[in-house]
């Protein structure tokens, strides 16, 4: 098969890298000539935003998906009536890719999520109660386009932009559900990982699978699941990011219609990664057996504070002595402060030791540049 990907980052790289033991070609749209996809595929530099690009990359293809959901749905419309396959929809694409649609698809589906008010600009009157968080309509993006507003005084920094504004949950876990549907319609979930964040960049820091949770949550998660997956009505691979609040009550935060950096620890600690069963996915193939064997966990690299440049890891072959430990690294040549540039996978006995693994390896690798 032909498999078209817009979007040439480590999703990408990662799934192409998966999928080399099969008999297939993939092919990347990315507007970056170096990007992490381009020395491992058919790649076509160009703007995966732009409709006719799309329709011209996307035609000759059997199937075209994503690897970043910021992309021309219109593009993706004039495919699909033209018969190719796209996964996930068009339709679905667009929901999740505005904050706005995204908020209302949860509200008309009973999916549980912050109240929130939508706002088209910041002269608007705000009638949510503090503090709620704005979440810019489109563009964000690894924390970008989020920001806390925690009292009146603070309303001075609100964007002036079409934004959601959501009540701010009292977070007692940030959860993660990563779940896929094939055309046949058989579905599969990976266990639920739990997400640990940097503060400082709100980027994701660690992540541990499978999170600790009782028998209700699990099961407030899982209706979750089945009204998401038959509101969406769309094969394709999702991740429903998910707030557990001090109450017990699960809450909707986002969903990513692709690949998700929650789910890399599934590459040594479940049977088969995400990158495999997406690519079963993409093939209308029996999806695959995702059981975990015990704990596992991940530790994103990203670039360090005041360091921009060529990319060196240091501390990283002390890394590499370690059992049970597996580094995944991007092919980004040039680093800046937050950039992800890989990830280093751990598998342990428990979820103490996982963590104290995680946290000696943070302490063990920076990422700065030469």
């Amino acid at each position: 098969m032909k498999i078209g990907i817009l979007g040439g980052g480590q999703l990408g790289r990662m799934l192409i890298q998966e999928a080399l033991k099969y008999d297939d070609e993939f092919y990347i749209l990315d507007p970056s000539a170096n990007c992490s996809c381009a020395n491992i595929s058919y790649f076509t530099q160009g703007n995966f935003n732009n409709k006719q690009e799309v329709i011209d990359f996307g035609k000759d293809k059997d199937v075209v998906s994503i690897e970043i959901e910021h992309v021309s749905v219109e593009g993706l419309q004039v495919l699909e009536n033209k018969g190719v396959k796209v996964i996930p929809n068009s339709r679905i694409i667009t929901i999740i890719q505005q904050k706005i649609l995204q908020k209302q698809f949860y509200e008309e589906f009973d999916i549980p999520s912050p109240a929130f008010q939508v706002i088209q600009s910041s002269d608007e009157e705000i009638v949510i109660g503090f503090p709620f968080v704005q979440k810019l309509n489109t563009g964000g993006y690894d924390g970008k386009g989020v920001q806390i507003i925690k009292e009146e005084k603070d309303l001075v920094n609100l964007w002036d932009a079409p934004s959601v504004l959501e009540n701010l949950v009292d977070i007692e876990k940030e959860l993660s559900l990563i779940i896929a549907k094939n055309e046949q319609g058989e579905i599969k979930s990976f266990p639920v990982t739990e997400m640990v964040a940097d503060p400082q960049l709100n980027l994701l820091d660690f992540n541990i699978s499978p999170t600790q949770i009782a028998e209700d949550i699990q099961k407030q998660i899982d209706q979750i699941a089945e009204k998401f997956m038959k509101a969406a009505n769309s094969e394709g691979l999702f991740a429903i990011e998910l707030f557990l609040d001090k109450n017990g009550k699960v809450w909707v935060n986002e969903t990513a219609p692709r690949l998700h950096n929650s789910g890399h620890q599934s590459q040594e600690g479940n049977a088969n990664s995400q990158f495999e069963q997406f690519y079963r996915v993409l093939k209308n193939l029996p999806l695959a057996d995702i059981s975990s064997a015990g704990f596992s966990g991940m530790l994103n690299l990203v670039g360090e504070e005041n360091f921009s440049g060529k990319v060196k890891y240091k501390g990283l072959e002390e890394v590499l002595k370690l059992p049970n430990t597996y580094v995944h690294l991007y092919a980004k040549e040039e680093t800046k402060p937050g950039r992800k540039m890989g990830h280093i996978n751990v598998l342990g006995n428990s979820r103490e030791e996982l963590l104290d693994q995680l946290i000696a390896i943070k302490s063990l690798v920076k990422v700065i540049s030469e």
